[in-house]
């Protein structure tokens, strides 16, 4: 039987994305099922040449959410909710990474370093789950009094930036390729600072070129996306000299763009969601066909274990950060509800660590346990996220009066 290319992959991915959806499922479960079925530990019908093509197009995947995050934030809800945002963008995260590095040992046999990018892969909030209601929400201008679905997008975004640079590092510690962790940990707020500056002057300069050349929104997209990804080449070049986050620079350069010329900025945030139909079906497909279902079904129980726990610790977090705020408890709680879906980054580093070791000629057991306890996760939280989230919003967050 000949080998499956990406046309296939994409016609099978979006019956499944139907079928799921006409369930009441995320669409992203069918697509990740998809890609399982045909992968290596499947029917293995995949061609191999897509799959090396994995990781750029996980990496596209990523961008085209953070763009749309960066399209959709004004900077006055931002500056409304400010303070509250990062405490949201860093201790649940925290709290859930550090709960999963110290129960992963036990319950899965890793190592404290396999652990702790376990625990990395996992801290992350899914944009695919979360942008898309908090969008619609704004839409709908509920909670929008009290910034609650700009509140929720931007820490959830900041959470998936920290938790990438974090697990980076500790990839690097993997292959032994950088051994100053002190440093770069004290150069991180650093690399923010200058990810961001770079993004909003590149917003800045593209708002010039294009009301000066007027190209259609078609390659005003285009631009906006290869500019993007070159961002994220230059933090792999310069890294090693000057801290340096791409992924920042992406959001910011969105945020100026909306900003300074909303005229501009809405048709790029709608095309972008077009695309994202497109970059969702690839990411999750490739991401299932790369499972390994022997391991994935002998951590069943034990994963699932290790994800209740770092979800308890997360929730704690979330809670501790709304402390003193002026949500009510049911606000509170669709907060933490928002915050349990995973899928858009797990699928695009969950595969990561395999790949390294892969590629370092090492043994490659704890990367199959990371990828499959990644898809686990996806599988188990992002419908019960989904569903969870939206059932509370409608019942718990007020419309603004118009």
């Amino acid at each position: 039987m000949p080998l499956l290319g990406l046309a296939e992959l994409v016609i099978l991915g979006l019956l499944a994305d139907g079928l799921f959806r006409r369930l009441g499922l995320p669409g992203l479960i069918g697509m990740l099922l998809v890609g399982v079925a045909l992968g290596s530990s499947g029917l293995g019908l995949l061609d191999p040449r897509l799959l090396a093509l994995s990781g750029d197009l996980r990496q596209m995947a990523l961008i085209v959410i953070l763009l749309r995050v960066g399209f959709s934030l004004p900077l006055a809800t931002l500056r409304q909710v400010g303070g509250r945002v990062l405490l949201l963008a860093l201790i649940p995260a925290s709290c859930e990474g550090v709960m999963i590095t110290v129960v992963a040992q036990p319950l899965l046999g890793l190592s404290l370093l396999e652990a702790a990018l376990l625990g990395s892969v996992l801290a992350a909030v899914s944009p695919a789950v979360v942008v898309p209601l908090m969008l619609r929400l704004t839409e709908e201008r509920r909670g929008t009094a009290k910034g609650i679905p700009a509140m929720v997008m931007a820490a959830a975004s900041l959470d998936d930036i920290a938790v990438i640079v974090v697990n980076g590092l500790l990839l690097g510690l993997l292959v032994q390729r950088q051994g100053d962790v002190a440093g770069q940990l004290v150069g991180l707020p650093l690399g923010l600072l200058l990810g961001a500056a770079a993004g909003a002057a590149l917003g800045w300069g593209l708002i010039r070129w294009f009301e000066r050349f007027r190209p259609n929104t078609n390659r005003q997209v285009l631009i906006v996306l290869a500019l993007a990804l070159l961002l994220l080449r230059l933090q792999d070049h310069i890294s090693g000299m000057v801290p340096f986050t791409g992924l920042v620079a992406a959001i910011a350069l969105g945020v100026v763009i909306l900003e300074l010329r909303e005229e501009i900025a809405h048709p790029i945030a709608a095309k972008l969601g077009s695309i994202w139909v497109f970059a969702e079906l690839v990411l999750f497909t490739l991401v299932g066909a790369q499972l390994n279902l022997a391991v994935a079904w002998s951590t069943g129980l034990a994963g699932l274990a290790v994800l209740a726990l770092g979800l308890i610790a997360r929730s704690a977090g979330t809670l501790a950060c709304l402390a003193r705020s002026p949500l009510t408890p049911g606000e509170r709680l669709f907060v933490v509800a928002a915050y349990l879906p995973k899928a858009t980054v797990q699928a695009a580093i969950g595969a990561l660590p395999l790949m390294v070791m892969r590629a370092a000629g090492g043994p490659t057991a704890a990367g199959d346990v990371i990828l499959a306890v990644a898809v686990l996760s996806i599988v188990t939280t992002a419908p019960l996220g989904a569903w969870l989230s939206a059932y509370l919003a409608d019942r718990v967050l007020e419309p603004a009066a118009a």
